[in-house]
């Protein structure tokens, strides 16, 4: 995904005249097939709507998402939901045609995180945002989205956990926020890891080679997606030819969830690329 944002990286003099920019850059630039989408301001302030409108209104089909920052409530997600469907009417859009990602930043917006998932079938994805949930629940931090060194623990396993099953429960993406040593790649790569054992799908990056790290940390290695394709097989034989409903696996006894969670995989790995090596 392609994210050009109107929100945060935006000094609030420069925020009605940075819509026309990005109009520009979706227009004119050549973007390849990836997920174009645009961040606007939160509703808590005077921007959001027009935000919408002018963006929305004018970009054409190429924007594919809006991304709402900071949402406290499922009624936030259904208000913009709302104002897509007329904008998409008024310019000619195909109806629907605007996705939703929602950023899960604040206490208020991680109670009601499960409203929120449900809250329209335009969202796409589940965003957690590190930096401004630091702030909001008061951590005794300056960097979000890094470890903490004096914590005995992660700081962010029950919030990662809450807005995953939220979000699988609803059938949506689930991104971790940015890591802001935006240099210690290898930092960036261990701290991944935490969300990538988790089920989450990726992993915000702020620079190119930040995007290198995590594809390779959020896709399956060969040799798992391998596996995977062994499970498959092996469940295939077993519940087709030999007509049980588990099977040994080497040392491992394997069954229907296994088939699923291998499927999972299977899919993962294919949409980042890989093939199932020659037997």
């Amino acid at each position: 995904m392609t994210l050009l944002d109107l929100e945060d990286s935006v000094a609030p003099a420069e925020k009605v005249a940075a819509r026309r920019k990005v109009v520009d850059a979706i227009k004119n630039l050549a973007w390849d097939d990836r997920v174009l989408c645009v961040r606007v301001n939160a509703w808590d302030t005077e921007w959001t709507y027009g935000d919408v409108i002018e963006v929305v209104g004018d970009a054409g089909e190429r924007l594919d998402e809006v991304m709402l920052p900071k949402v406290r409530s499922g009624d936030e997600v259904v208000a913009l939901d709302l104002l897509l469907t007329q904008v998409e009417k008024s310019s000619g859009l195909p109806a629907g045609h605007v996705g939703i990602e929602a950023q899960v930043e604040t206490a208020r917006g991680l109670v009601n995180v499960e409203e929120i998932c449900a809250a329209s079938p335009r969202l796409e994805a589940i965003v957690f945002g590190p930096a401004d949930f630091a702030a909001s629940v008061q951590m005794p931090v300056l960097t979000g989205g890094v470890a903490v060194a004096d914590y005995p623990g992660d700081h962010f396993h029950y919030v990662y956990s809450k807005i995953l099953v939220a979000g699988r429960a609803n059938g949506l993406q689930v991104i971790d926020g940015p890591y802001l040593y935006v240099r210690d790649l290898d930092g960036l790569r261990d701290y991944a890891q935490r969300t990538r054992f988790l089920g989450y799908d990726g992993k915000w990056a702020l620079t190119p080679d930040q995007v290198d790290v995590l594809n390779e940390v959020y896709s399956p290695t060969q040799e798992q997606f391998d596996r995977a394709w062994d499970v498959l097989d092996a469940y295939r034989k077993a519940t087709r030819e030999d007509a049980r409903g588990a099977v040994m696996f080497g040392d491992e006894m394997i069954d229907e969830a296994s088939r699923k969670m291998a499927q999972k995989l299977v899919f993962r790995g294919e949409r980042a690329g890989l093939r199932r090596s020659a037997s």
